[in-house]
């Protein structure tokens, strides 16, 4: 690391520079091109300010009691990085913060208190705008949980790693909460963290307004136009909490006026994230050589901390961190992810691991034996990835004399080897999720307890917390048993060893592809207890989703890993199995059961999972847009839009790529599912659970790696008299609630940006890739597609493509773009192609010259050949691998 020296400088003097252009470029943080409050810019020889200073707490306090301002968190579209945006209080369209100074330094995910314009100063939206914020303003505003369980994810060295995307992770989520099998608002252009997405063309005018036919009016006055047109606008005035980590990865560069001061002292740091400020580093913090030799260091990413941004300033005060290693290669452009986005990666201290048992090998104490129920004897297993190391639930289903079954779920008792208090348990709290990167796991706790102590690892005794219930064959609870239990599990099984049981009911599958089964049982029994589970599962399935719950399958993709130097070597589109189902409902019963009981025993002190239903004004945007295209979807709740999404459709290729492009647009107006105490949230109707459609839901089934299960077993011990209550007021859980939402939020974006980084490689090793896409949006000069092979969005320009001309207008209120593209040969005609919304056309993903940029290019109409460098194609299908 390199030293932080003490820094006494005038920052009054770090007003714009002679020689760095004082107009918003990508990183500008003065003003936004077009943007007409910035005129107040530094005068030579005046000390002017930028932006305004912030309220004082008091003041803040007080507007914020009487409604005079509004809080929210920031959100600042990737894609053009001048607009920001708060949630509306009233859930309808969010509030709308134009260009940098209204922003007033803040910057994306803090917490803000905003003032709102007044009224002829609001944003006017233009009439059939295509280009709505919400495209790309909301980063991981999906919840995770509106998805399955566990999606298998590949590692090149057994860990388990990205559990979005990846087969064979250890799914971050593992039910089916929020309805959603991927929070996939990324593999998009937009992500800007790294340089994989954001074509040049599109950064250089990221400020410039299309000006066609369609916006060209704009009446004078906002307040004659009606209300429907108006968007509240507001400016910052204060920040309530500080939530972006103030780090960003970038390259380093010399300032151009090599006469002034501040050449001699200063070079600018420009962030690989255009929504972070340029940043003065001073030349003592940069290498030493780095003013000499500046193109040796082009293209080598470095970590920058913000220290200090004034208001007079373009730009922020800041000190290299660390020198990262080349731009686009995979390690430092991972660590650059996790840096920016707070991640804790650095290994556990002595003072934590002196809290994990010293004396190994270790064993379950006796006395331990005598508080818990044991089930050693019981036909107990797991169902995994193939290659999971942190096993944290089990299984059982014994039949009964009477016709129905003992289903137990069984989870590692994590709070056991975690006391209250202790560092483990502080350090556990800060990190709060480990994080599941494509190649990599950061976890939450010592690898020795999530793969050795609390892993549910076959054949040998572990400490559980289950429960229990007697089920009908239809599902049915007949009784229910919580408790603290003993099992040795029989057999460590995969998802693909449980869905060869599944897809053979009445064979036995060969002993050969099975692992190994403890003697006490066979496989036949494991065989059986599988095939009851899959029934009652499946059973269960049904009932959930006739009761109103919502699922919204999105593509999910996973990668081969080379097993020596960690590349990509192909890509998958996972696809969720009856052996994920099984696992999924089975934890969504558990997780059910468990809030009911906690919740009824400590009423003021449950800490529990709510999921908000979509956000109004997005699902009425999305609802207009289902009426023009003529699509029968019923948005009225969680229930009948699933009901429209799985019966709508038909199973040609055409409809089925239809219904993804729908299920992806339904997923923009979710909300994302948060935890909280039940004490300090009054209304219960706020506690419903949106897209499950339940009253109570919580996360108590994978406590090795959230830590929002640790303090719902703790609840649960105190709720069955095993402990006291936790030594936490509402208020105080209630802070540990939102410290949980904020970690496992960030955990998401760095998983995507994860899975981002993996596809520009693979793209750049493997590519050109050819698909199939199908258009899920059309503006006036480029259209948005999903790549249905690779699942991924892409923008598609039409100054990238060898067109004579192209054309946007509206056929009735449908936009449509028409391309006529240059004859491949004189004397032929042009072609013309017509782009519409849920137009199938063929797109090619390509590497760009830059590091880790890639681009989508439309295929001619005509043409067997690939556009682009090279018309050979991939060396090989990197689906197939």
């Amino acid at each position: 690391m390199m030293s932080h020296p003490d820094y006494r400088l005038d920052l009054q003097a770090l007003r714009t520079p002679r020689g760095v252009s004082s107009g918003a470029g990508p990183h500008g943080v003065g003003a936004s091109p077009g943007d007409k409050t910035s005129k107040n810019k530094s005068v030579r020889g005046k000390k002017k300010s930028i932006f305004e200073a912030y309220m004082s707490k008091e003041d803040v306090s007080e507007g914020l009691k009487r409604g005079r301002l509004i809080q929210g968190v920031l959100r600042i579209n990737p894609k053009k990085f001048h607009e920001a945006f708060i949630p509306s209080p009233d859930g309808d369209r969010d509030i709308f913060i134009d260009g940098v100074v209204a922003r007033n330094r803040a910057l994306n995910g803090d917490l803000v208190a905003v003032q709102l314009l007044p009224e002829e100063q609001w944003k006017v939206i233009k009439p059939e705008s295509n280009d709505k914020e919400a495209d790309s303003a909301h980063e991981a505003g999906v919840p995770e949980e509106l998805c399955g369980r566990k999606p298998p994810a590949q590692s090149p060295k057994g860990h388990k790693d990205s559990p979005d995307v990846i087969i064979e992770a250890q799914f971050d989520g593992s039910d089916a909460e929020d309805g959603n099998s991927h929070a996939h608002s990324t593999l998009v252009d937009g992500i800007q963290k790294l340089s994989v997405c954001v074509p040049e063309k599109e950064r250089m005018n990221a400020g410039t307004p299309d000006i066609t036919e369609e916006n060209a009016f704009i009446p004078q006055d906002p307040r004659a136009l009606p209300e429907k047109m108006l968007q509240k606008s507001a400016k910052v005035v204060y920040i309530l909490e500080r939530k972006h980590s103030r780090a960003a990865t970038g390259l380093l560069k010399l300032l151009a006026d090599k006469n002034s001061e501040l050449f001699r002292k200063y070079a600018l740091f420009s962030p690989s994230d255009h929504r972070v400020p340029r940043i003065y580093v001073p030349l003592k913090d940069c290498p030493p050589d780095f003013v000499s030799r500046p193109k040796d260091y082009a293209n080598t990413l470095f970590i920058c901390r913000i220290l200090d941004w004034k208001e007079d300033s373009n730009f922020a005060l800041g000190q290299l961190a660390k020198s990262l290693g080349q731009a686009g290669e995979i390690e430092p452009e991972t660590e650059g992810i996790l840096t920016e986005y707070g991640v804790d990666f650095s290994d556990f201290s002595s003072e934590v691991l002196e809290c994990l048992p010293q004396n190994f090998p270790w064993t379950i104490p006796e006395e331990e034996f005598s508080k818990r129920r044991d089930l050693r004897k019981d036909c107990v297993f797991t169902i995994d990835p193939s290659t999971a190391r942190d096993l944290d639930d089990a299984l059982s289903c014994k039949p009964l004399a009477d016709g129905n079954f003992e289903v137990g779920v069984h989870i590692a008792d994590v709070s056991h080897f975690i006391p209250e208090g202790s560092e483990l348990d502080r350090v556990a709290a800060e990190r709060a999720t480990s994080v599941y990167l494509v190649q990599k796991v950061v976890p939450m706790l010592p690898r020795l307890l999530c793969e050795d102590l609390c892993s549910l690892n076959p054949m040998t005794d572990k400490l559980t917390f289950s429960v229990i219930w007697t089920l009908t064959p239809e599902g049915k609870i007949l009784d229910e048993w919580f408790g603290r239990t003993v099992i040795c599990s029989c057999t460590k099984l995969s998802y693909e060893h449980a869905q060869s049981m599944i897809e053979s009911p009445t064979q036995p599958v060969p002993k050969e592809t099975l692992p190994p089964i403890s003697q006490e049982h066979t496989s036949q029994e494991v065989h059986q207890a599988v095939l009851n589970l899959h029934s009652i599962a499946r059973e269960l399935r049904r009932q959930r989703f006739v009761g109103g719950a919502l699922r919204l399958d999105q593509l999910k993709l996973a990668f081969t890993l080379d097993h020596e130097t960690g590349l990509p070597q192909g890509c998958h589109i996972h696809e969720q199995r009856d052996s994920n189902k099984l696992v999924e409902e089975l934890m969504v019963l558990a997780n059910t059961a468990v809030a009911h009981k906690i919740h009824r025993t400590f009423p003021e002190h449950a800490l529990l999972r709510r999921h908000p239903p979509p956000q109004t004004k997005m699902l009425n945007d999305l609802m207009e847009f289902c009426d023009q295209m003529g699509l029968p979807v019923d948005f009225s709740s969680a229930g009948t839009l699933h009901k429209s999404l799985t019966q709508t459709f038909g199973d040609d290729k055409y409809s089925l790529a239809r219904k993804e492009v729908l299920t992806n647009m339904c997923s923009r107006p979710m909300q994302m599912a948060l935890y909280f105490c039940s004490g300090v949230l009054r209304d219960p109707a706020q506690f419903w659970h949106y897209a499950l459609n339940m009253p109570l839901y919580t996360h108590f089934t994978s406590p090795i790696r959230r830590f929002p299960d640790v303090l719902v077993h703790r609840l649960l011990a105190a709720a069955l008299g095993y402990r006291a209550l936790l030594h936490l007021r509402p208020e105080a859980l209630q802070k540990q609630a939102d410290h949980c939402n904020d970690r496992r939020i960030a955990s998401k974006r760095v998983q995507e940006l994860s899975t981002s980084l993996f596809f520009a490689v693979m793209v750049k090793e493997c590519g050109p890739l050819e698909s199939e896409a199908m258009v899920m949006g059309v503006l006036n000069q480029a259209f948005d597609v999903l790549v249905l092979r690779y699942g991924v969005q892409k923008r598609v320009y039409c100054n990238a493509l060898p067109l004579q001309t192209h054309h946007f207008q509206k056929v009735g209120r449908k936009p449509e773009l028409t391309l006529v593209w240059e004859p491949q040969d004189i004397g032929r005609e042009p072609i013309r192609q017509v782009i519409s919304i849920f137009s199938l056309v063929d797109v090619v993903l390509q590497a760009e010259t830059a590091a880790l940029r890639y681009s989508a290019i439309l295929k001619r109409p005509d043409s067997e050949a690939s556009p682009g460098p090279t018309d050979a194609g991939p060396s090989h299908d990197p689906l197939e691998d």
